[in-house]
């Protein structure tokens, strides 16, 4: 009964740090990420399954739910985009979204290819700046 109960606790435990860790399920304010993005044109299908296009305000994250919509501000010039997570990626070390052309036009980063990024999920409070 003792082992049985230690298993159910530490099966608990797992589950509520699984789900903490998640970038979707923590609180607003940690609703915050900041890193580089990059913009992409590829044909064919996204991950989601719908078919890819550059005129769409859509981007690919490695962790959010498909449909997650997500505040992008480039930190250079202040511009931002609301895009909707359709793929998965960005697969390039040190990136944490991949925008569609469209989104990167608006974000003024066409040129560049990459940008440094705020990403506000859902409408999370912003709290703190990011790292410079």
């Amino acid at each position: 009964m003792q082992v049985q109960l230690r298993i159910a606790a530490v099966t608990a435990a797992l589950v509520a740090a699984g789900a903490a860790l998640s970038f979707g399920a923590q609180p607003a304010e940690a609703g915050t990420q900041c890193g580089r993005a990059s913009w992409y044109q590829l044909g064919g299908k996204t991950a989601s399954g719908e078919r890819n296009n550059p005129n769409a305000m859509t981007a690919a994250h490695r962790r959010l739910p498909f449909g997650t919509r997500v505040r992008v501000e480039n930190l250079s010039n202040g511009k931002f985009v609301v895009v909707r997570i359709n793929d998965r990626g960005p697969f390039t070390g040190g990136r944490v979204i991949d925008v569609s052309r469209a989104a990167a036009k608006q974000l003024g980063m066409i040129n560049s290819g990459t940008a440094k990024v705020r990403l506000v999920v859902d409408g999370a409070a912003m709290k703190g700046a990011c790292p410079a």
